[in-house]
């Protein structure tokens, strides 16, 4: 029975990871997983952010959005991940040159 038990919490880990990582490549973020994310905060504030799906210790996660500081308007928001290919040149350079605290 125990073995049956921890192949269902492998299963939830597994897809829990998966699943997340999985909407971010078909959104056309380019992460593995661990690299940084330009994000747009609900001010219109771009920053360069480390985006690990499933895990967060310096926001909140709400399903695909996140609560966190956004170090550009020095206040808390909600952050999304912005695909890159939607970014014209300077705002790729702008999202570049400012990039929040180095934890997931």
């Amino acid at each position: 029975m125990t073995l049956v038990v921890s192949l269902i919490v492998v299963a939830i880990v597994v897809i829990a990871v998966w699943l997340p990582t999985l909407w971010m490549r078909r959104r056309g973020m380019k992460s593995r997983g661990t690299s940084d994310v330009v994000v747009r905060c609900s001010r219109g504030h771009l920053f360069t952010t480390i985006w690990v799906p499933g895990v967060s210790f310096k926001s909140v996660r709400l399903g695909t959005v996140r609560v966190q500081h956004c170090p550009v308007g020095r206040h808390w928001s909600k952050v999304r991940p912005v695909p890159i290919d939607q970014l014209s040149d300077a705002e790729r350079i702008e999202a570049a040159r400012v990039h929040d605290i180095r934890l997931p």
